[in-house]
């Protein structure tokens, strides 16, 4: 006999929809108030110190968002990352430079050359997984480093190369971090949106069965190699799209800054923090690492405090969070939230009902019995 709470009543279909309809508009509620809250802060930002703190955050979070479209999606992580931010930013600053194109036309150009340069990357590093797919992402990087502080005719090498911005000088400091944090904003909005896009769509749902099991998802038909490497090249454009919008902003590129190790694992740190499989968490990471990363520089100069921080951050996330402080508050909240099918959403004139019909049926099916066992004696 069906129990109340295996069936579904008109009731409690229209509970559900109110509380799926509820859930909704809070999720919409809380995304404007994000954006009001993130639009309002050059506003209400102290000094032009703290408004470039702003704008550092707001990289970090299109390079954490960017990173996850590999490693949320597929699990992959890349150590190495940094490599692609580096790639876009010397590619943007290059064809400025040496071209003398338009530095917006030179930012879209800089992320296409690297998402080319990264297809065989991919086609290579992708053969191998876990602990060989992380040392492959950091020989790349390490390579890179090596490349582009010998070749000092070319990048600049140890003495880095100077972008220029593209507003003149008559364009003054404050003014250019406001300008640049809305464009971070922009760009991390639409690399947000193509996330939600692809979270939600076939590629995504191919994507997260590699993350869970590759082998199987590849037994049941899904493209396995080909689905990594389209979200490879797609994680490495939005990665160089940050990097070349970031050496827009910051005028300078060195080589041990822009291919290092660290960078890539603040990416991962990030995401880890936040949440890898939620939407905003790349973000939430971006905003707690970032700051306190500058902090900690602000506070203890040239020290290493803040890797130590950063170390001792790493191992938190890893032993007690390890799907991120956004998927920990949702399972918390849906702990203390009424289940939908509880039998208290049942009337005590819907449970009669159920009742009667489920007997109903008991004494049909027992006269259909006996029916048939009097047909056969005689």
């Amino acid at each position: 006999m069906p129990s109340a709470s295996d069936t579904v009543t008109p009731a409690t279909a229209a509970t559900q929809r109110r509380s799926g309809g509820a859930a909704i508009v809070l999720k919409l509620a809380g995304v404007v108030v994000l954006a009001a809250a993130v639009l309002s802060f050059p506003s209400i930002a102290a000094n032009p110190f703290i408004l470039s703190v702003g704008v550092v955050i707001m990289s970090y979070a299109v390079l954490a968002t960017g990173w996850n479209f590999m490693g949320g999606f597929t699990g992959y992580m890349s150590l190495g990352h940094a490599a692609y931010a580096g790639l876009g930013g010397y590619a943007t600053g290059l064809l400025i430079l040496e071209v003398d194109m338009n530095p917006w036309v030179a930012l879209a150009l800089g992320g296409l050359i690297t998402a080319a340069i990264a297809v065989p990357i991919g086609i290579a590093s992708l053969r191998v997984r876990g602990a060989s797919f992380v040392i492959v992402s950091i020989a790349f990087v390490l390579i890179l480093l090596l490349v582009f502080q010998s070749w000092a005719s070319f990048t600049g090498g140890s003495n880095g190369l100077r972008v220029p911005r593209p507003w003149g000088p008559e364009v003054l400091r404050p003014e250019q971090h406001e300008r640049f944090f809305y464009l971070f904003t922009a760009l991390l909005a639409v690399a947000l949106l193509v996330w939600w896009l692809i979270d939600r769509s076939r590629f995504g749902i191919g994507l997260k069965a590699i993350r869970e099991d590759e082998d199987k998802a590849q037994a049941l038909g899904v493209p396995t190699f080909g689905y990594k490497l389209v979200a490879f090249v797609l994680s490495a454009f939005v990665t160089a799209l940050g990097g070349g919008l970031y050496a827009l902003w910051f005028g300078y590129l060195d080589p041990v800054f822009q291919f290092s190790i660290l960078g890539g694992a603040y990416m991962v740190l990030m995401s880890l923090l936040g949440g890898v499989r939620s939407l905003f968490g790349p973000l939430l990471g971006a905003v707690i690492v970032g700051y306190a990363v500058e902090f900690f520089k602000a506070e203890y100069g040239d020290s290493q405090f803040h890797l130590t921080a950063t170390g001792l951050l790493l191992a938190v996330v890893v032993l007690f969070m390890p799907d991120g402080i956004l998927p920990a508050a949702a399972g918390l909240v849906k702990r203390f939230r009424p289940q939908s099918s509880s039998i208290r959403e049942v009337t005590a004139a819907e449970l009669a009902e159920q009742r009667r019909a489920a007997q109903g049926g008991d004494q049909s099916a027992g006269g259909t019995h006996r029916r048939v066992t009097e047909g056969a004696r005689s």
